[in-house]
């Protein structure tokens, strides 16, 4: 009998809600900012508030949190929506803060009405010295006396557009001595003449997040408001904006976010390293960007899996990003294609083969036999790799060597007969000879041997672009570190084979296929490539190399 998963914290809150019929089923949103791509952090939040609405029947809104038009793209938007579906997930309703823009005026009219909301002249310096420290109190201006009815004209002039960006903002009236700084008559309006990717140039004021936050999700009755644990200090004006508008009571929960090792997870780094030509966009195969690990060959299945494994907290921690790989190196061991390629090429040459070509049968996956089988072309002359040979071998080298015997993969056993060089001592190929007894799965020789060895013929290779790509950050804890974080790049985060050859299957096979070279890695084909020229990113080591790195330091 299975042991029964245990709930975490907000699973827990949801069965109470619903058990004591708080709710009768529940809502949720997942709300990003259309102002970059979305991230692995992001894909931990789409996974909880996606899968808590299917765990309990009820739904899962997206709503784009566009309040700031200087720095949000439809790119964006577009972008995140691909993302959200890419990882298995699809929203009820699509909704953007925009479209409570009318709305959210009203909510601050209804505060202005009341003596709850106050506009104020003072710059942007002065607002935050009045506001004082976290053990001093701080201290309302003149502003905050003027009428309900004199801030009303003013707050309509503002969005009329009679005023300058930064001449006036509109601030909530609340506990200038609060402990907790944001209840300290907080900015819920400022004005910013920039033109919105959806409405224009209608609009010149723009609500505050923590404004826009709490009422847009009102609007839609969500039950359950989830973030991570740095808006714990923003609930209480996400609370008290609720309760004086007398509008549906939302409730907000925080979850310890997602930091992950050798990784960076600040839209505003990732911007950087890609404005800085660090990387090659967005969705270039090192960032921590869903679309990057989209385009490295990460299945969607095994990022759900690690949001599953990591769980839910409430405590910050740092994720071995070792983790995530091991779920991708699972995932991709039951699906990939094995396929063989050469990445440094050594020719040998058969001389006991024939003139000919033999199509051998290899299994396409071990570990899945509905993947069938594919054929793979044999001949007198073949490609292995340089490094699978040793001209004077050590005594524990069970490769090929002088006078020494290997098994092809899925084809025969073969013995190194002579070293050719050239003038100046190069090796520049090798003779051997095979036994023909020895083939893969009817083998009758007798002869064992310890090594086997990938190969591709010469004459059916199939030129490709290897690109091997590896952590971005040569450092654990990146956002800790000393320095500029941009000092901790890795710089062997890519390296790139420009001729390996590979077996002719390649060509035939879907651009949706993944795929693990034969005692390489697990690979997947590139956007750039083309049937001129075959492009593979390297998805994952076939074992965690890093592990061992760390043990020699």
């Amino acid at each position: 009998m299975s042991e029964e998963k245990s709930l975490n914290f907000i699973e827990e809150i949801v069965e109470e809600d619903l058990k004591t019929g708080k709710y009768t089923s529940i809502t949720t949103r997942f709300p990003p900012e259309p102002n970059g791509y979305l991230h692995i952090g992001h894909a931990k939040s789409i996974c909880l508030n996606f899968g808590l609405a299917k765990k309990y029947g009820g739904k899962t809104n997206l709503r784009f949190d566009d309040t700031n038009p200087v720095t949000e793209e439809t790119e964006y938007v577009d972008s995140i929506k691909e993302d959200v579906r890419w990882l298995g997930f699809e929203w009820a309703n699509e909704f953007y803060a925009s479209d409570y823009f009318e709305k959210l005026y009203q909510f601050a009219v209804v505060l202005i009405e009341k003596g709850l909301a106050y506009v104020d002249d003072s710059t942007s310096e002065d607002i935050a010295t009045q506001k004082g420290t976290p053990t001093i109190p701080g201290s309302r201006n003149q502003y905050a006396d003027r009428t309900p009815s004199e801030n009303l004209a003013l707050f309509t002039d503002m969005r009329a557009g009679k005023f300058p960006d930064g001449s006036k903002v509109l601030r909530a009236k609340i506990d200038m001595a609060s402990p907790n700084m944001l209840l300290r008559d907080p900015i819920i309006y400022r004005i910013k003449h920039a033109h919105h990717h959806r409405t224009g140039d209608t609009w010149c004021v723009y609500p505050m997040y923590d404004f826009a936050h709490g009422q847009s999700d009102s609007i839609e009755n969500i039950t359950h408001s989830i973030c991570t644990l740095e808006f714990v200090p923003h609930r209480a004006l996400y609370d008290w904006c609720i309760e004086n508008l007398g509008i549906f009571p939302s409730r907000q929960y925080e979850f310890a976010r997602l930091n992950m090792t050798y990784t960076v997870m600040s839209k505003r780094k990732l911007l950087q390293l890609v404005n800085e030509g660090h990387v090659n966009g967005w969705d270039d195969p090192r960032m921590s960007t869903i679309s990057g690990m989209r385009r490295r060959g990460y299945p969607a299945e095994s990022i759900r899996e690690f949001c599953e494994r990591i769980g839910i907290a409430k405590r910050e921690n740092l994720i071995d990003v070792g983790l995530l790989e091991f779920c991708v190196r699972e995932q991709l061991n039951k699906i990939a294609l094995r396929r063989m390629v050469v990445f440094d090429p050594l020719k040998i040459v058969i001389t006991n083969y024939p003139d000919t070509t033999e199509w051998l049968s290899s299994e396409n996956n071990p570990e899945d036999q509905s993947a069938g089988h594919r054929d793979i072309p044999f001949s007198r002359e073949l490609y292995i790799e340089k490094d699978d040979f040793m001209e004077i071998p050590s005594k524990k080298y069970f490769r090929l060597a002088p006078g020494q015997m290997v098994r092809l993969k899925s084809a025969y056993i073969i013995k190194c007969e002579e070293v050719i060089k050239d003038a100046n001592g190069n090796i520049t190929s090798l003779h051997c000879t095979y036994i023909p007894e020895s083939k893969s799965g009817s083998d009758t020789s007798g002869i064992n041997v310890k090594g086997t060895l990938h190969w591709v013929s010469v004459a059916h290779a199939i030129k490709a672009e290897i690109r091997l790509y590896d952590r971005l950050f040569t450092v654990e804890d990146v956002a800790n570190a000393e320095g500029d974080f941009k000092d901790h790049i890795n710089p062997a985060s890519l390296q790139v084979i420009e001729n390996a050859y590979a077996e002719p299957a390649l060509c035939k096979d879907s651009a949706d296929d993944r795929y693990q070279f034969i005692r390489k890695g697990y690979f997947c084909l590139d956007k750039e490539s083309t049937a001129e020229k075959l492009v593979f990113n390297r998805t994952v080591t076939l074992k965690d190399g890093w592990a061992k790195e760390v043990k020699k330091a």
